[in-house]
């Protein structure tokens, strides 16, 4: 995940530079696994998934371990877009809507 070049001189620029992180993050999890996977298990199990990251993370920050594959930070992140597919799932939208396809 590409983090922002620049520092952000305010709280709104570093939340709008994690907001870019979280869109990268969506899309290319989006493009290895589709819609499928959330579709399936509607909110229920978005809410499941943020649960095993949410205890994944307890353990982590609680035991002091240092993992090794996903980074606490990245844990973070995952918990965030699955929050964002959430709401997009409660509004209608990630079940009718599609991801713009790239122009070549």
């Amino acid at each position: 995940m590409a983090k922002t070049k620049t520092s952000p001189k305010t709280l709104d620029q570093a939340f709008e530079n994690i907001s870019t992180e979280l869109l990268e993050m969506f899309l290319q999890k989006h493009a290895d696994y589709g819609k499928g996977n959330i579709l399936s298990g509607k909110e229920l199990g978005i809410a499941f998934r943020i649960g095993e990251k949410s205890e994944r993370l307890k353990n982590l920050l609680m035991s002091g371990n240092t993992p090794e594959n996903e980074s606490i930070e990245e844990t973070f992140v995952d918990i965030a877009v699955y929050a964002v597919i959430g709401v997009l799932y409660r509004r209608q939208q990630f079940q009718k809507l599609e991801v713009e396809e790239k122009k070549k």
